[in-house]
This record gives structure tokens, sequence and C-alpha cells, in this order.
């Protein structure tokens, strides 16, 4: 009686979950994402990944909790004391630990072949990404050099193009430091100017991170994604080894899927403004992307408010300036947050 008992009610707790699932409308890829356990959603084909496997991990995890919990309670109620008399002594169950032996083995596989394919998903690099960035870390601010570029959807049989400063004759501009590489269209932030990254919708991006001083760390936690940036020795203790040289510098790729501005952090501890070391990445639609590295291009690499510019002839109504974070306030005195003033 009580067993049945038991088994009916199991019966229709199932069917009272199976019900609510069915009259709330939701699949289950919008259940995943409306739980997620306090996860961003996340912004770029990488980052839908991770955080399904981070959701179904943690659904997976209480599970088994519930699992536990309920063999714990049901064992303390069942077997409780209830007089004197020593219980039946058994010196083994042969089902019981195989199945607790097989078990949580079984899981653990499941979640680290889930893991592993996860993350060979988000560090996989194509030959031919849409577009190609260099960010350049610094104490304490960045610096972005757009690279190559494919074009648009209907160009993107095209070769890529080399992102570089030219003269009015249309011939290339060299570079006053590295003579032998182009000199890439780019912008960096000093303790005025928030750098921002602006970047393509729904276009491939390849990420060359470089470092000239110290360890820092890429993270945009909308991206649920950092990879750090290690510097290593100074080239001329490199034997055969460029000044320019980025060959050992660690890369990664995403797709942004949304357009919006997202804050950009340094997350390693690198020194006295480590924790003012932000940027912005803004995605953009993909002709407004090519409209701003025309305009990068015609206000040139001299003038010290070519980003603010650049964003005001591509973006007309959105703001030249950063609007995720501030500048960082170098007074070593200021014993509170940066300010707003800066741009």
């Amino acid at each position: 009686m009580r067993r049945s008992r038991w088994v009916r009610g199991g019966r229709l707790g199932l069917l009272v979950a199976a019900l609510a699932v069915l009259l709330t409308g939701c699949s289950a890829k919008d259940w995943e994402r409306n739980l997620r356990f306090g996860f961003p959603t996340g912004v770029t084909k990488q980052a839908e990944r991770i955080r399904v496997l981070w959701t179904w991990s943690g659904v997976a995890a209480l599970a088994l909790g519930c699992v536990v919990w309920g063999l714990i309670f049901w064992c303390c109620i069942r077997y409780r004391k209830r007089n004197d008399e020593l219980p039946r002594q058994t010196k083994y169950n042969f089902l019981v630990e195989a199945i607790c032996f097989t078990f949580p083995f079984i899981v653990i596989a499941v979640l680290f072949y889930r893991t592993v394919v996860v993350e060979d998903y988000a560090n996989k690099l194509t030959k031919n990404p849409d577009v190609k960035v260099q960010a350049d870390a610094f104490k304490w601010n960045w610096e972005f050099e757009y690279q190559t570029y494919r074009g648009v959807e209907a160009n993107k049989a095209e070769k890529a193009q080399v992102l570089r400063y030219t003269k009015p004759d249309g011939s290339a501009m060299p570079n006053p430091e590295h003579a032998a590489v182009p000199y890439y269209l780019q912008t960096v932030g000093d303790s005025n100017t928030i750098p921002i990254l602006v970047l393509p919708v729904n276009q491939t991006v390849q990420v060359t991170e470089h470092s000239f001083d110290v360890l820092h760390s890429f993270w945009v936690p909308e991206f649920l994604f950092k990879r750090d940036v290690v510097p290593y020795e100074k080239p001329n203790t490199l034997e055969g080894q460029d000044e320019y040289d980025t060959s050992r510098d660690n890369k990664f790729e995403f797709t942004a899927t949304k357009t919006g501005s997202y804050v950009g952090r340094c997350a390693e501890l690198c020194g006295t403004y480590h924790s003012q070391m932000n940027f912005e990445v803004r995605v953009v639609p993909q002709q407004t992307f090519v409209t701003y590295l025309e305009a990068l291009r015609r206000v040139g690499p001299d003038d010290p408010n070519r980003q603010a510019k650049a964003l005001q002839i591509a973006m007309p109504n959105a703001s030249p300036i950063a609007t995720t974070t501030y500048p960082l306030d170098t007074d070593r005195t200021a014993q509170g947050p940066s300010q707003r003033g800066g741009n």
C-alpha cells in the first residue's frame, strides 16, 4: 500500500512538471536561456555554447544533489531508531555499491566530454577570419590595430584587405616604428580616452594579443570569455626574432551575434591602475563597420581624437565616447573611483 502511494505521488509530480512546461509554452532552449543560474546571456556564438554547458551542468548537479538528499532523508526516516532492538546487519550490498560506484563516473565522463567539446569550439581558429585585430596591452590601457577585413557578406569571396593608413595619393603610409610592418589602422586609449574596439556583427573576428610590459588579460564579461595577454622576453634577447614578432602571442576568435556596447576589462592584476584598465567593445552592423574603417583612414594616425571623429562619421546618432565605463583617474591620492568628465 505504502509503495503504491509513493508511485502514484511520483507519477503525479511528473505530470504536473510536464504540464507546467507545456503551459508556459517554453522550449528547452528558452527554458535554459531563462534559467542560466546567474550567468550572463552572452552575445557571441562561443558564449552561447559556454552558457548552455554551464546551465545544464548546474541542472545535472542539482538533480544529482536531489537524489543524494532524498536518499539521506529517506534513510533517516525509514531506518530511524524505533526501539532498542539491534537491526539486521549486512556485510555488503553489491547492487547498491555498483550503482554508487558506476553512476558518478558516468556523470563525470559526460560532463568531461561536453566540456572538451565546448572548449575546443571556443578555442577554434579559422584560416580565413573575416576580421583580424591585434589588442596591445600596456600599463594601464589598450591599443587596437585593425589589420585585415574580408568585406561584407556579398564580398566574402574576395581576398582579405589589409587595413592600413594611406597617403593622399593612395600609396601606403610607412610605419614610423616598424618599417617592415604595415601601418595598420589603430586607436589607443589614454588617461582621458577609453579605447573602443568597433567590430561587425555576425562576422568572425580573430584577436591577437600582445603585451609590451607585464601580464594582462583581455576580458569582456558578456563574451563569457577571457584570455591572458602574456609578455615574452625582450626581442633582442631572442635570437632571430623580429621586434614586432607576434608568433608567440595568444589568439582567439569569436562571432558577435548582437549589436551593442559592452565593457571590457583587464582581468589580471597588473599594477597601480589595474582596476581602471578598461575598454569598450562596440558591435555594429557590417556596413557601419566599413564606414568606421574608412573614416579612421581619412582622419589619419596623427590626430589624437581620431577615434571620436571616426565614430561621429560612422555613427552620427551614437556617442563618440565610451558609454559603458570611464577613463582612469591618474591622481594617486584620489580615494574614490574614476568619475565622469573624460572621454
